[in-house]
């Protein structure tokens, strides 16, 4: 009776934990939404908006973080529930991640607003952005009911990011040639499109965890297509 409620107990935190994680999940799914649409429209209120919201996905990720030192003390979970418990914390920090990412495009809106129009960057950034989101949003769903074949998909897409990113690299190189006044500009959406494909490189690997919580096994190399990889881009 006594590993029964215990048992119980534990099933019940870890879906408090559960929840928290979707909730954080949806709010970053926003967030990325929103700030390739500020980028887009040069809409630095949304931008804004994005910003500071940023600050509530953080807030999830503490306590997510918090209840989970309290379930590791309370109930010393083992085996099967332990590797949930490391997927979850791997998972959270992930998406505090992806929130810092969104963050940092919103900000560079009000830069980008300054300078020139570059043609088709802003709606070639959404296109992008739309893409990693939607795979944000199916990897949260894989998670929910511990969809493997839906969290191979995930990371299946991400070839289909890598591409983008590398396309929108050329894109923006012509621009520089065509007039060095693009420079600035060009630069900026560089680094977005380089954060943009590294947000598909974190809900690739929350689609990984999901697979090991389902399964218990690590998921071999991802399939690549990006030659871009020695640009390392780090959030702000």
């Amino acid at each position: 009776m006594t590993r029964v409620h215990i048992d119980s107990t534990f099933d019940q935190d870890l879906e408090q934990i559960r929840e928290l994680m979707l909730a954080m999940g949806g709010r970053v799914e926003e967030a990325i939404t929103l700030s390739a649409k500020a980028l887009e429209e040069r809409d630095e209120d949304l931008a804004q908006n994005v910003v500071e919201g940023d600050h509530a996905v953080d807030r999830l990720e503490e306590e997510i973080d918090q209840n989970v030192v309290r379930l590791l003390a309370l109930r010393q979970p083992q085996a099967g529930d332990l590797r949930a418990v490391i997927a979850v914390m791997k998972m959270a920090a992930d998406l505090e991640r992806l929130g810092d990412y969104a963050k940092n495009m919103a900000k560079r809106v009000s830069v980008l607003s300054a300078g020139p129009q570059i043609e088709g960057a802003g709606s070639s950034i959404r296109r992008q952005a739309r893409q990693v989101g939607q795979m944000l949003k199916d990897m949260l769903d894989a998670f929910a009911r511990l969809d493997v074949d839906l969290a191979q998909d995930v990371i299946h897409r991400d070839v289909e990011v890598d591409h983008m990113t590398n396309a929108l690299f050329r894109e923006f190189i012509t621009h520089m040639m065509e007039d060095p006044r693009n420079i600035s500009a060009c630069l900026h959406y560089t680094f977005i499109a380089k954060n943009v494909e590294r947000m598909g490189d974190l809900v690739t690997g929350g689609a990984e965890q999901v697979i090991f919580l389902a399964t218990g096994e690590r998921v071999g190399d991802r399939p690549k297509g990006d030659s871009t990889a020695t640009i390392d881009m780090k959030p702000e």
